[in-house]
């Protein structure tokens, strides 16, 4: 079922015999552009309006869908597992050959899909993520878990907010931060540990050379959840190929993608060429 509100913005919702997926999309180009969120306490379906806003420089050469994980997750969900699901849904929708971003944790599921299924993919963008789950071994992923294991929805929020951000931004939205701790739901709690725990054990930096298609990686020299190395990773594998790019953001942190000014325009530039 597919609803389309006044913001000329789509949700849809597929749905296979092994899962529900919830998108939704926007813009009235002819190539498609997949968007992968990071890890988040709570649905970005609500943020509608607020990517597509983001997202304007797009709108005319693309139509953008951004998915969600799918519904109902089982107790234990990797990365991979979020990978072939989502695979799985961009088949389902008939969309092959798509410019496909992935951000943080969506990076990792972008990086899956653009090996696994080369067919789907026809350009790669990666922002703020890593091919292995141990650049998060600075324990910032461990602490979010912990926090919401014990209900600690105001602690997550503020530490969620303080190592994703620098921290004059941090303290700008502290506010923000908390008002939304009040409104998570012990589902969402439950489904954020889920989510986060999926990233243990990723690894496919012996992989990368297996990519098919152009790359261009986004990454953050302050980035306080992966490290400052986890783009030098791609570079060692990748460096030498023509089709590869890459740019460091500088004084950003690992939200850049939220907040450096000028990001969506250097993913349209990379995928509109």
């Amino acid at each position: 079922m597919n609803v389309k509100n006044d913001a000329n913005i789509t949700h849809g919702c597929v749905k296979t015999e092994a899962f529900t997926m919830r998108y939704f999309s926007f813009g009235r180009g002819e190539r498609p552009l997949v968007i992968l969120p990071g890890l988040s306490v709570q649905s970005v379906m609500g943020s509608a309006q607020a990517v597509a806003k983001e997202y304007s420089v797009m709108q005319e050469e693309f139509t953008v869908y951004l998915f969600d994980r799918r519904e109902d997750l089982p107790s234990k969900y990797s990365v991979y597992d979020m990978a072939q699901d989502t695979a799985a849904a961009i088949q389902t929708l008939g969309l092959r050959d798509v410019c496909l971003f992935g951000a943080s944790q969506g990076g990792m599921i972008a990086l899956c899909i653009a090996i696994n299924h080369p067919e789907l993919v026809g350009k790669l963008a990666l922002g703020s993520t890593s091919p292995d789950a141990d650049a998060a071994d600075s324990g910032v992923l461990g602490r979010w878990i912990t926090l919401a294991k014990n209900g600690d929805r105001l602690g997550l929020y503020t530490e969620f907010g303080r190592a994703i951000y620098p921290q004059a931004v941090f303290e700008m939205l502290r506010g923000a931060l908390a008002a939304a701790s009040e409104t998570v739901t012990d589902g969402e709690l439950a489904r954020f540990v889920i989510l986060a725990e999926g990233t243990a054990g990723f690894h496919v930096s012996d992989r990368l050379t297996e990519l098919k298609c152009p790359v261009l990686v986004l990454g953050a020299a302050d980035d306080r959840v992966l490290g400052e190395d986890a783009t030098g990773k791609f570079i060692e594998k990748l460096g030498d190929r023509p089709d590869f790019g890459y740019y460091v953001y500088d004084g950003f942190g690992h939200a850049a993608f939220d907040t450096a000014p000028d990001y969506r325009n250097r993913l349209y530039d990379f995928f509109i060429n």
